[in-house]
């Protein structure tokens, strides 16, 4: 959703804004081409960010690279001198190119390590936290961020599984999954697809403290700046909504949202790129004089 976000952001104005999930730039080069005078761009892949150290090359110092999570946005902006910006951006979850590049198994499309990380210099693996993971714990974090209905089938599959030998690659995982959900004819997604979003989540934090980052991105706005949140399943989207409508219904009202409904990838987007399919977009601006 390019277009959307460079209409919304309105990087015609100058000044400085944030891409919060840098990627491979595409967001920070059409911000960038549309007038922005400098991007700080976040992302807490270092392979992603040197990929877009490269791509964005020519723009020489109108970008500024930050290898951290964007939850750490204060601290960072902080180290840069940065008070309030001009426009921010948060395209949330995971990137094309995570999903696509072999070796990071995010996807059971390929058999391979079962690693799932965003940032793959710290952390545990999913075949690290599924070695001991306590089955109550493990069917909680299934259902609560695949919603998958049979969460405790799929739990009670894999600790029987481990019990034989770790768990160690997508193609294992993926087909244990399958056996332990039951089907009825054609399934519109992949049986493993909510168990494998669960694990993502969960291994990376994707939830954790957003509601926080949100709040701290408004108040990092410059009065009448925007920000715009891009959500690709409602879990996240669900969160989205209601911190910025707390936001902007407090008391002391922060912002005002100017998507009474989330805006979706058109047509002609999905079709050339269809996991456009399930993104929303909200937008919030910032009010004047708000504290």
């Amino acid at each position: 959703m390019v277009a959307e976000v460079v209409t919304w952001l309105d990087p015609a104005r100058g000044g400085t804004f944030v891409d919060c999930t840098l990627g491979l730039g595409g967001h920070t080069r059409a911000l960038l081409e549309a007038g922005a005078g400098r991007v700080i761009g976040f992302d807490r892949d270092a392979d992603a960010l040197e990929r877009a150290r490269v791509a964005l090359a020519s723009f020489g110092d109108r970008v500024a690279f930050v290898h951290a999570d964007y939850k750490t946005l204060d601290a960072a902006l902080d180290a840069q001198g940065i008070g309030r910006v001009d426009g921010l951006l948060a395209d949330l979850g995971v990137s094309s190119m995570q999903l696509d590049e072999e070796g990071r198994g995010m996807s059971f499309r390929r058999d391979e390590p079962l690693d799932m990380r965003m940032d793959r210099s710290t952390g545990p693996t999913v075949a690290d936290l599924l070695v001991d993971v306590d089955e109550t714990e493990l069917a909680d974090v299934i259902y609560r961020f695949g919603e998958e209905r049979h969460s405790r089938r799929v739990a009670r599959a894999i600790v029987r599984a481990r019990a034989d030998h770790p768990l160690r690659t997508t193609g294992e995982l993926a087909s244990l999954v399958r056996r332990a959900v039951p089907t009825r004819g054609w399934q519109r997604i992949d049986p493993a697809t909510r168990t494998f979003q669960a694990l993502r989540i969960w291994v990376n934090g994707e939830l954790d403290g957003l509601d926080v980052f949100l709040t701290a991105a408004a108040h990092r706005l410059a009065d009448g700046a925007r920000m715009a949140v891009i959500a690709f399943h409602s879990l996240e989207d669900r969160i989205v909504k209601h911190t910025l409508r707390g936001l902007a219904q407090s008391d002391r009202a922060l912002v005002q949202v100017l998507t009474k409904r989330p805006l979706e990838a058109t047509d002609a987007e999905v079709a050339e790129n269809p996991r456009a399919r399930s993104a929303k977009l909200r937008v919030a601006e910032r009010l004047a004089g708000a504290a």
